[in-house]
């Protein structure tokens, strides 16, 4: 069975060392697989929620897609796209949107995170607070479900996104599944083996922090100067060194080979001095990507190849997205017009007659004949007077049926209180046209 492995890219920044080997190089390695089928996005309708610069945004979607490209994933290999080149993306947000309980938005980390730091500056509990920051999570669950991705590798703060997911699918599928599931349950992927590389102050490399290594961006100038400022300790060369903590040989490890690594340490704890130990980190580093900066600056020099990639990527994932969206515009009675079948009309006489006022005859304990006319809903409408001979009556009967209210002037009979004398004539006339027919 092949297995669906979904991964976004936010286009918020430039990719760094850290984001390499934390995320690009796993994640390419995880895609030549055999029997798993990947999806590669730019997820530029997140960057929205996050930076309102349009130039960033613009630039950081060419330099993520160049990177992975020269990190070397397969386009024909994988489904690599852009998120804002699938319109059913944003569709299929809103039909997920008309299922999602606002009480499961409330609970979402980066909206409490958000109301928190208003609660404490005493300001407005939702103040500044974006409708798209609100309903990321559904967004992101379009993402994955549009696919049906099984795994999604994600970092622990995102797992709460994939339960959301989860829960969201599940109720689609409870509404509109009419016994089959439309959607599969994604399972969130983390691997707790995956190096998280330390900055250059030694805490986890980020850009909030200002701690990167440069992965491409300035070349090897740029990265040799970003390794001299990584913070070792004062000892001078010819002192032993320990290896054990130290964010130099946390990220040598990240490149070298077991016999790299053991060889490395060795010669720490022999007095190999600083410097010379950053230059062999940098002359490492660059036997790994310096193959990678040269493609990286080549599709850089010609963005319209890369345009040319993310569009054969749409094309392909909408291959799959739009039929399948098609199918769930159908479940939810999105569906198109057409001529509802023609039920054959009864015949007349099957068809259901209208229930007609009744004349009813009866005598009374005083040993007189009467008849009254009552409705279909039970009102008298006619009362007689009393008759010696039932068939006196019962002529009156007669009359009344066949020359209707012609002969109500004539009759022996009295309208009840609250009975309107035109509902009597009608109620006659229908016994008229009920006898001609």
């Amino acid at each position: 069975m092949t297995e669906r492995v979904l991964t976004g890219i936010t286009t918020t920044g430039t990719p760094h060392l850290g984001n390499y080997v934390g995320a690009i190089r796993p994640s390419v390695e995880a895609s030549r697989a055999p029997d798993v089928e990947s999806f590669f996005f730019l997820a530029d309708y997140h960057a929205l929620i996050k930076c309102d610069d349009p130039a960033r945004v613009e630039r950081s979607r060419l330099e993520i897609a160049a990177t992975w490209l020269a990190a070397g994933l397969d386009p024909q290999r994988v489904y690599f796209f852009r998120q804002s080149d699938l319109p059913e993306t944003p569709e299929l947000t809103w039909l997920l949107t008309c299922v999602t309980a606002k009480g499961l938005m409330n609970r979402a980390h980066a909206y409490k995170a958000a109301t928190d730091v208003n609660l404490a500056a005493g300001k407005d509990v939702d103040a500044d607070v974006t409708m798209g920051l609100y309903c990321y999570p559904i967004l992101m669950a379009a993402d994955i479900l549009l696919f049906n991705a099984h795994r999604v590798p994600v970092g622990r703060d995102q797992v709460q996104h994939i339960e959301m997911a989860r829960d969201i699918a599940q109720r689609f599928n409870h509404l509109y599944g009419r016994g089959r599931d439309l959607f599969v349950l994604p399972q969130a992927q983390i691997d707790e083996e995956l190096a998280t590389l330390p900055g250059l102050d030694g805490r986890k490399m980020s850009k909030s922090y200002d701690n990167t290594i440069p992965l491409f961006e300035g070349g090897p100038k740029a990265l040799k100067e970003a390794v001299a400022r990584i913070v070792t300790d004062s000892r001078l060369p010819g002192e032993p060194k320990d290896p054990d903590g130290t964010p130099l040989v946390t990220i040598y490890d990240a490149f070298a080979t077991p016999e790299q690594r053991a060889e490395f340490r060795a010669d720490l704890r022999a007095g190999l001095g600083w410097g010379d130990a950053k230059q062999r980190l940098v002359d490492l580093i660059e036997s790994h990507i310096g193959p990678m900066r040269d493609r990286y600056a080549e599709l850089m020099a010609h963005p319209e190849r890369i345009e040319e990639i993310l569009q054969d990527g749409a094309r392909r994932a909408r291959r799959i997205a739009t039929p399948f969206l098609a199918e769930l515009r159908e479940a939810v009675g999105l569906r198109p017009m057409k001529a509802l079948p023609v039920t054959a009309q009864p015949r007349r006489s099957e068809a259901a007659k209208p229930q007609l006022p009744v004349f009813k005859q009866y005598r009374e304990a005083d040993g007189q004949f009467y008849f009254k006319l009552t409705a279909a809903n039970g009102t008298v409408l006619l009362q007689s007077r009393g008759f010696a001979e039932g068939r006196e009556a019962g002529g009156w009967v007669k009359r009344l049926k066949t020359e209707g209210a012609a002969a109500l002037a004539e009759a022996p009979v009295e309208i009840p209180a609250g009975v309107a004398r035109e509902d009597v004539e009608a109620a006659l006339g229908a016994l008229v046209a009920a006898s001609e027919e």
